[in-house]
């Protein structure tokens, strides 16, 4: 049984010290006026150039206030911003750099709502105090990172590339923090609960029960002890699913909020279960430390984080794993994905308990309606061999506390060139995307926490896509959809079709990548994105039946708008997007030159044309 631990109130706050704070505010003030610089929210002022940096100055409204920092603007106007250089003065004297100041200094420029700055600073606070923890505490060195563990990859990265309010988590008290987090928690157990079938709904592909689920997750001694429970209550197990919750979610909102469906039986709490779990990235989805081959369990988790209220919509969760199934099989029947090794990890199965009182009171979508449900996914570790790895694509981003990328590392590690392993990398990860999108009108939202990649001798083969049934669209299709999946078919304007591709591969990955070889390995930006390019030929060459849709969905324009995501969180920290049409009514950044467009041609191309010519 878990017994929850709390710190002391010493313990809370150990790792709050002045350097601490200090450094991480600096790294963040960073980030913050490189990605606010990147969607035009701010305008710095080029002042010198001077070897190669540019100089610039940022003033507030009054004028009393600037900030002052020498940065390299890169493709995709991307800020390389010298941490070191950053300083503060107010009316002409020296100030302390501090991120939450700035963001009251730019709230006019920043558009964020009176009624909503408050929970921003908030969201940004915990943001810097997780920072905090994890410089203070110490973690893995990236070139430790080589040869860690899936889970210790995972449990060593720092958030979102893009979002300044990255890790809010509100809601988790400072022991929560320390036990849920997944930078911090140590392996624990989940809460089971049994939901009576009148309410409780079971889904699962078509090759599952909901017995063979449950046998596995929870082995005859659990199961046996959990019939047990409802039998000594005069209850048929027969009419109950069986539900793993978070704990932190059963005891900060179920046992109160349905107190009616527990007081009635129709829910039972039968306590925790023995297998031991860690959070993922998404701190709402777990890694069965005990019996890695088991499912993934992802819970409903009613904290506000990085846009969202972390629920699990029951709706969704009975559509999810026959929308898993219906795109599993188009990958495994496709040959050309099934050459570069493409993977689906599917949501197989889901249980949801839909709230009576908020069902019939609130029309509207709410996250009161999303409190209990959970989803279960495969492992990723049934599908690798003994010689492979298993990382998070978001560690291709990652930088240690000592201000070491991991990239360049595990590109070194390799044994390949920096091109050599790119070329790699972009053959198993863009080229399966590019596919599924010219070949189904398919995208996903394949950012670093949505992504495994596999590894050999450190050298990428293979890309594990996941959370498929929530972050999968199908654009202006004209493909047969089956009616489970049907909720997947949006319709956008035609000329914004490319754009998930643009702002989730180009400006949300590529961007952040190319910048770390910049910064970190002086790998070249523009051989960067002739790789990308190249990729983008090779595939178009294999596949001349598409030569329409390429140029009608060309990859190569000169210039594009990705979304502006920040601007989103800033206009609505609790829901950034319309989950019927998450790209309808989206801010956009504006136009900015796209990276491959010089290079449309392969050199090849060219000495046949200039050959023709002649």
């Amino acid at each position: 049984m878990n017994i929850q631990t709390k710190v002391t109130p010493t313990q809370a706050s150990a790792h709050l010290e002045k350097p601490v704070w200090e450094k991480v505010n600096r790294l963040h003030l960073r980030k913050i006026i490189a990605e606010f610089s990147h969607e035009r929210i701010i305008i710095p002022k080029l002042t010198a150039e001077k070897d190669g940096w540019g100089h610039y100055l940022l003033m507030n409204k009054t004028g009393e206030i600037t900030y002052s920092f020498r940065a390299k603007i890169l493709a995709l106007n991307h800020w390389y911003v010298d941490t070191a250089s950053q300083e503060k003065h107010i009316e002409g004297k020296p100030a302390t750099i501090d991120a939450l100041n700035f963001i009251i200094e730019f709230r006019e420029e920043l558009g964020i709502p009176d009624e909503s700055l408050p929970v921003y600073l908030e969201e940004v606070c915990s943001t810097l105090s997780g920072s905090s923890y994890m410089n203070f505490y110490g973690k893995p060195e990236s070139r430790e990172l080589l040869n860690a563990g899936y889970q210790q990859t995972e449990s060593t990265m720092t958030g979102h590339p893009r979002f300044i309010a990255n890790n809010g988590r509100i809601g988790f008290d400072a022991g929560d923090y320390r036990e849920y987090a997944p930078e911090t928690a140590a392996p624990f157990a989940l809460v089971w609960l049994a939901g009576n079938r009148q309410t409780a709904v079971f889904s699962a592909v078509s090759s599952l029960e909901y017995t063979q689920v449950i046998l596995q997750e929870l082995g005859e001694e659990n199961l046996k002890r959990f019939n047990g429970i409802l039998t000594a209550k005069k209850l048929n197990p027969d009419d109950y699913f069986f539900i793993p919750v978070h704990p932190w979610q059963w005891f900060n909102k179920l046992s109160n909020i349905f107190a009616a469906d527990i007081a009635t039986q129709q829910l039972v709490c039968l306590g925790y279960s023995d297998d031991q779990y860690l959070p993922q990235q998404s701190i709402r989805t777990f890694f069965n430390v005990s019996h890695p081959e088991k499912f993934y369990v992802k819970t409903a988790l009613s904290v506000l984080n990085m846009g969202y209220v972390r629920g699990l919509s029951p709706k969704f969760m009975m559509t999810n794993p026959p929308i898993n199934e219906w795109i599993y099989n188009l990958v495994e029947n496709d040959s050309y994905l099934q050459q570069k090794r493409f993977f689906i990890l599917r949501e197989i199965a889901s249980v949801s308990f839909a709230h009576r009182y908020y069902e019939s009171a609130v029309g509207a979508d709410s996250h009161y309606k999303k409190m209990l449900a959970c989803l279960w996914r495969e492992s990723p570790v049934s599908k690798i061999t003994k010689d492979q790895q298993l990382i998070t694509m978001a560690a291709l981003l990652h930088v240690d506390n000592e201000g070491n990328a991991y990239l360049p590392e595990l590109i070194r590690a390799s044994g390949l060139t920096t091109s050599e392993w790119l070329k790699e990398y972009f053959d198993c990860y863009l080229s399966p995307l590019l596919h599924c999108f010219y070949q189904w009108d398919m995208v996903f939202m394949p950012h670093g926490e949505n992504l495994i990649m596999v590894l050999e001798n450190h050298i990428p083969v293979r890309a594990i896509m996941k959370d498929i049934g929530e972050e999968v669209s199908l654009l202006n299709t004209a493909h047969p959809v089956p009616e489970a999946a049907s909720r997947l078919s949006v319709t956008v304007p035609e000329i914004a079709k490319t754009l998930p591709l643009f702002t989730q591969i180009f400006d949300s990955i590529f961007r952040f990548i190319s910048a770390i070889l910049v910064e970190h390995a002086g790998f070249s930006e523009k051989r960067f994105w002739k790789l990308v390019a190249d990729c983008i030929l090779d595939y178009q060459k294999d596949h001349p039946e598409f030569n329409e849709s390429y140029q009608k969905y060309d990859l190569f324009v000169s210039e594009f708008s990705p979304d502006a995501l920040n601007r989103l969180q800033l206009n609505n920290n609790r829901q950034l997007r319309n989950r019927a049409n998450p790209f309808k009514d989206l801010p956009y950044i504006g136009n900015m030159a796209n990276p491959v467009a010089p290079y449309q041609h392969h050199p090849a191309d060219e000495e046949y044309i200039h050959h023709q010519k002649e």
